[in-house]
């Protein structure tokens, strides 16, 4: 067992009627090499912890260099043309590093799907019923975070806020316990307008994972803040990330972790554009690229970007997860990026907009195999093979 084990694809799809063991077993066993790994483990754990669990980028992968640790040390000091500046070099440098794709990282999801196909042609029939991946058949599910980094973007929450509902979305707002002064006002307002509130680690210094000493310190802090405020959801700074120092932290849900995204100061991604659970808690992995390395990074002034990725999420049913910044938003070239990208979600349909905490609990109840206990009437999709195609069709609830 390892903090992934609960994510198999028997447990994903959820399958009526259920096959037996065997035929789960050979049809994860004939689909690994679909998932592009040089590792060829066929243990569904060991595929999942390569996958979901990253540890095809190797023991090290969690750690920071000292050149970056020292960089995240000046960081705070660095105008942010600059910043931009060496991110953009640091990709570059390590574009070959691994052969994880970007911005569509296709092997995991074409991995689960190829497994329910063979699921499919194992049934005499060659239909079986799974549990719909989301509320009333939505095609996907659609989440917006913040983080708010600096005093400057907490002050710039409101106008993030105001136009989302003005648009009919809510937002999570993540925010830094120890580094700026909270507006308890501010807070208590966005829960009363229907936003949720979440914590951004604790001093958004770059030095919560210098050992897990430390983050066993600081992870005492943030438990305090997460209960003080009610908070159910966490991300860390700068999407320095352990999943296993992280099974201290009391969430629900964590926001740290991305499907695939080679900028960050430490690159690569779990390949999946859907929840999954790490342990104790549900994982809603990023699935578009930050708005500061969209515009500042990348040079973008549309959300093209964003926008061909919700395609491919919408076509495999999978969760469209953004994360912004009040204090990026603020910028012209990103807010109009941003505004522009809200207002065609607005024109799109088959969707379920939803606060993190929502997706989180929704998947928790949808993974249960005791109906009963989740309260929740699940409803059931027929998948056919049509050829060499699975066709899905909702049934009536």
């Amino acid at each position: 067992m390892n903090l992934w084990s609960t994510n198999t694809p028997h447990n994903f799809w959820q399958c009526q009627p259920d096959p037996s063991e065997d035929i789960w077993q050979n049809a994860v066993l004939g689909a690994p090499s679909l998932l592009g790994l040089t590792d060829t483990q066929t243990d569904t754990d060991a595929l999942l912890a390569l996958t979901l669990g990253e540890a095809r980028f190797g023991q090290k992968h969690w750690t920071l260099s000292l050149p970056k640790k020292v960089y995240y040390l000046l960081k705070p000091a660095l105008p942010r043309y600059l910043i931009g500046l060496l991110r953009r070099g640091y990709h570059h440098s390590k574009k070959t590093e691994s052969e994880i794709q970007w911005p569509v990282e296709q092997h995991y999801v074409v991995f689960l799907w190829e497994v329910l196909t063979r699921i499919v042609q194992a049934n005499p029939d060659h239909q079986v019923l799974i549990k719909s991946l989301w509320p009333d058949n939505q095609h996907f599910a659609f989440v917006l975070t913040h983080d708010v980094e600096t005093k400057s973007g907490l002050e710039y929450v409101r106008r993030v806020a105001d136009l989302e509902e003005g648009l009919g979305f809510r937002s999570s707002f993540n925010f830094v316990p120890e580094r700026y002064q909270l507006n308890l006002n501010l807070m208590d307002e966005l829960r009363n307008r229907g936003f949720e509130i979440g914590i951004h680690g604790l001093k958004h210094d770059g030095k919560l994972f210098n050992s897990r000493k430390e983050f066993g310190r600081r992870a005492n802090r943030i438990n305090h803040y997460l209960k003080k405020y009610g908070a159910v959801g966490f991300r860390t700074p700068l999407t320095h990330r352990n999943p296993e120092w992280m099974q201290a932290l009391d969430v629900e849900y964590d926001l740290s972790f991305f499907d695939t995204d080679p900028f960050e100061p430490i690159p690569g991604g779990t390949m999946s554009i859907w929840p999954f659970f790490v342990g104790h808690f549900v994982e809603l992995p990023y699935t578009l690229v930050q708005d500061y390395t969209l515009t500042s990074v990348l040079g973008e002034t549309t959300p093209k970007v964003w926008l061909e990725k919700v395609d491919f999420i919408e076509k495999y049913f999978g969760m469209a997860l953004v994360n912004s910044h009040p204090d990026y938003l603020s910028e012209s070239t990103t807010w109009n990026v941003y505004r522009q990208f809200l207002t065609s979600m607005k024109e799109r349909n088959g969707y379920w907009q939803a606060l993190p905490s929502d997706v989180a609990n929704w998947w928790r109840k949808r993974m249960s195999t005791d109906a009963e206990n989740t309260g929740v009437q699940i409803p059931l999709v027929r998948v056919v093979l049509e050829g060499d195609t699975l066709q899905m069709t909702n049934l009536p609830s």
